[in-house]
Parts: C-alpha cells; structure tokens; sequence
C-alpha cells in the first residue's frame, strides 16, 4: 500500500484554523473517517461544539466528506482528514523564511553555496524550508498523476574536534559532489535534481530518550569527551 502524501498547508487561515489545540486533536482522530457525534462521544465533548469547529475544518479545507448515512431520521456526515497529515509551507510564516536560499537554487553542476552563505544557520532553515515545500508540492502531484516521486535522502551523525574541521569538511564534501556530478550529471537535457546538503549540531538528548550509537564507515562511532566552545563560533 502506497505511503499517502503529506498536505501542504499554504493559506494562513488554513495554518490558524490547524495549530488550534481542539481542532489538532480533531484532525489527528479523523484520520479515520467519522461523524461529529462519534468524534463527540469519543472526546466527551458537546456534539454542537464539535460539530461548529468540523465545519470551520470543512470549510478551510481541512477535512472532507466521505460518506453521507441515513440515522434515526436524519443524515450523518462522514468525515475524514487526509490520511498522510499536514505539513505548513514555511512561507506562510513570511515571505524571507522559504525565499532566501531561492536566488542560489540554480547552481551549476558542480558549482558551490558562496562561502559567506555555507555557514550561515539562517541558510541552512531557508533552504531546509525550501525543501518542505517543494518535495511536499511535487508528491502530492506524483501521486495524483499516479507516479512515485524519485528522491533520496543520506543522513548520518558525525563528531568533530575543532570548528575548524567542520570546514575542512564542508570543503571536501563540495569537492567530493562536484567529482561525482562530473562523472554521472550531464550538463542539458534529462531531469534536473536539486542536491541539498547540509549539517548543524546534534540536538541534546533529552532525559527519557535511549542513546543510539551514530553510525560511521567503521560502523558505530564511541562517544567522545564534551568539547567547548570557543569564542569565535558557536559549537
């Protein structure tokens, strides 16, 4: 069975109507479909209050009729969110969030993020956001069309001693794609991929989470000792 899409979230009323605690509630149950009484009885609230927050669901898009059923005289409605949930386009938070990485979108084959720019955190979330809103896009299309939407993710978790060796890194990386590029990329024609590579400190674990070994070339990496940060960059 095929993975259903994620929904892109791009209207602003449609994020406000969304991020409303009940009404997140309401959209995660009704990823099964049901009607306002079951949903009403299932979360113990007033089947009216239910009923007022599905139609503002309705109404934005949100949720959608799947069946109408005759019930003790009357008609229930069905209704259900979309199966693979919802995702905001980052560009409804404002318009510099998903646009500031765009005017480097084109880079050629081989080419690289100007320096100034490769270790800028505020880079790294515009093209990130970039990413979630473009892939989010062009799935739902795919499967619309009843095609599979070809991409590839590589993620891994690595340690650094210095600032300065996350550089060197980034340098090598760069270089590394272009080789690969010239050798498989062709320069017109075919289907252009856009590559995103990028890296930015391990979020702490919290206190309930188990710790996993990152994985490296020689397998699982040993944890290292903690590592200060210096004056010149945060680390």
């Amino acid at each position: 069975m095929a993975t259903p899409p994620l929904e892109l979230l791009h209207e602003p009323e449609q994020v406000r109507l969304a991020l409303s605690p009940l009404r997140r509630q309401l959209l995660e149950r009704l990823r099964r479909p049901a009607s306002a009484p079951e949903v009403a009885a299932e979360l113990g609230l007033p089947r009216q209050r239910v009923g007022y927050h599905l139609r503002a669901l309705e109404d934005a898009g949100l949720v959608h009729l799947v069946e109408e059923r005759p019930r003790r005289g009357c008609v229930e409605r069905v209704l259900a969110a979309s199966p693979g949930g919802f995702v905001v386009d980052p560009g409804v938070m404002g318009p510099d969030v998903a646009h500031d990485a765009d005017a480097d979108a084109d880079v050629a084959i081989g080419g690289t993020t100007p320096s100034r720019d490769r270790f800028a955190a505020r880079h790294l979330v515009s093209t990130a956001a970039r990413v979630v809103r473009d892939v989010a896009r062009m799935e739902a299309a795919a499967i619309g069309a009843g095609s599979r939407l070809l991409t590839f993710t590589i993620e891994a978790e690595l340690r650094f001693a210095a600032p300065a060796d996350v550089e060197r890194f980034a340098d090598a990386l760069a270089a590394a794609v272009g080789v690969i590029a010239a050798d498989l990329a062709i320069p017109t024609g075919g289907r252009p991929y856009r590559l995103v590579a990028g890296a930015h400190p391990a979020p702490a674990p919290s206190a309930t989470a188990q710790p996993t070994a990152p994985i490296g070339p020689a397998g699982p990496i040993e944890p290292a000792g903690p590592i200060e940060p210096t004056e010149q960059q945060e680390w």
